[in-house]
């Protein structure tokens, strides 16, 4: 097999540093192996002691971690960061028009670019929204894009999440231990700011709220609860947001209109920031069985009483088979080529993609349509012949369950791990925010770093870390 290169956002792969690095390379050049490990451990203090953890569903004990915290930033310069700024608003502007078009008028399945199955026949897709519109158009209000880079000017959107994107409280606490830990580091770049997040996201919530929202619109936040793994990202953001953070019980539709209890009464509710999935948000026109949501939200919603955000169905935008057409997705609704690409990509639902897949099995990287997480895959550089060979019964059982894509050559960040300075795969995370006004992305994003050498897998449940994302001025 031949060896696969890599390139370093440092060093661009050669022996000079790039000059956005210049000042990093100095202080790691300057700076103690020792003075970086009590860092890197006062950063882990400094978490424990924010309860900033998370739980991975299924294991045994499941008990609350850390994630992994890489105290060396990964430095982006303007200039590159301005075409995926441009490149990120186009893809979600594609996104809501394509949620606005398949629950309404469904113009692209009549234009035979988009086979109708992979939409009617998709877990996510919620026929109780057809006809109903989203407030101001606005179906996706936050989403993640994951993206990877493979050279200088190489970027690659990998998955879209439009439903309920998390790791922002990340992104913004890796930010304040950054400036605490290191601030001369810090004091020597003119970074982007990352600390109005949570403004410009309150203001996106309530620019959306329903015409007949009397005053300034009342916004809470409604969580599954403690048990969720991503509770204590719940329970920040409705801290720094400055709104109610709610269950399920907490709620009741009358008339139509949502309530939230409170020491005073009964207070109306405009817009629900929601962190429970379709499923469970409305046990009356969903799972029955749910005691999360809230009776008659739908209800209230079609009447437009409230707004949800993200809206109910747009987790068919999350779709790995969906995400291969959004090229032409971009093209129908904006007419116009989309700035970011996509990886290239496989549909194993076609008979001449699935056996090329199976032909070269071992070169591929083979997901689930609707995996997350980093689980249902298969690495196939990475794998044995057993695990190749459980997994291709599989794929030929269920190919239209599965898409195969070429292992890209991930970039790598320095990262300082137990045996010291190393290079470490990463992805990146930006939030795209939009409201009434249009969209606004933060810059930077929250960067995912594999900490195993050799490894490709970014996620946390699967051991991946996270590290402070500089956007700096272009020298």
């Amino acid at each position: 097999m031949v060896e696969q290169t890599f390139w370093d956002e440092m060093t661009g792969g050669g022996a000079d540093v790039r000059t956005v690095y210049g000042r990093v390379n100095e202080w790691l050049k300057s700076t103690p192996p020792d003075v970086l490990a009590a860092r890197r451990t006062q950063a882990e203090l400094l978490f424990r002691r924010i309860g900033i953890t998370f739980a991975v569903y299924g294991e045994k004990d499941a008990a609350e971690r850390l994630i992994p915290f890489d105290i060396i930033p990964r430095v982006i310069g303007q200039s590159e960061w301005s075409l995926m700024e441009k490149g990120l608003i186009q893809r979600v502007k594609a996104i809501n028009a394509f949620l606005c078009d398949i629950y309404g008028a469904r113009e692209i399945l009549r234009a035979g670019l988009i086979p109708p199955d992979l939409v009617f026949g998709n877990p996510h897709f919620r026929p109780e929204m057809a006809g109903k519109r989203a407030p101001h158009d606005v179906w996706v209000h936050i989403a993640g894009i994951d993206m990877v880079r493979t050279g200088e000017d190489e970027f690659y959107v990998l998955e879209d999440n439009a439903r309920t994107p998390s790791g922002v409280s990340y992104m913004l606490e890796n930010r304040e231990v950054m400036m605490r830990l290191l601030p001369d580091l810090f004091s020597n770049h003119r970074i982007a700011p990352v600390e109005n997040y949570t403004d410009l996201l309150l203001n996106c919530l309530r620019s959306v709220a329903p015409p007949r929202s009397a005053g300034e619109p009342v916004v809470a936040l409604l969580t599954p609860g403690p048990y969720n793994s991503a509770y204590y990202e719940h329970s920040f953001l409705a801290d720094r947001l400055g709104v109610e953070l709610v269950e399920g019980h907490d709620l009741s539709v009358r008339d139509g209109v949502v309530y939230m209890r409170t020491t005073q009464g009964p207070r109306r509710v405009d817009v629900l920031y929601r962190r429970i999935d379709d499923d469970f948000i409305d046990p009356l026109a969903f799972r029955p069985d749910s005691v999360l949501g809230v009776p008659g939200l739908l209800d209230a919603y079609a009447a437009g009483n409230v707004t949800l955000a993200n809206a109910i169905g747009t987790g068919i935008a999350d779709d790995k088979a969906l995400y291969t057409y959004m090229p032409e997705i971009v093209k129908f609704y904006l007419g116009e080529e989309a700035i970011l690409k996509n990886v290239p990509t496989w549909r194993c639902r076609e008979a001449d993609a699935l056996k090329y897949v199976r032909e070269h099995i071992g070169e591929l990287v083979i997901k689930e349509v609707n995996g997350s997480g980093g689980y249902g895959m298969l690495v196939g550089p990475h794998a044995s012949k057993a695990e190749i060979a459980e997994f291709e019964k599989k794929l030929v059982a269920q190919p239209d369950n599965y898409i195969a894509q070429p292992t890209l050559s991930l970039s790598t960040c320095p990262a300082f791990v137990e045996n010291g300075v190393a290079p470490r795969h990463v992805d990146l995370r930006p939030f795209v925010l939009t409201g009434a006004e249009g969209s606004r992305v933060v810059p930077g994003g929250l960067t995912r770093v594999a900490m195993r050498a050799g490894s490709l897998v970014v996620n946390s449940s699967q051991g991946g870390g996270t590290k402070d994302t500089w956007v700096i001025e272009d020298a």
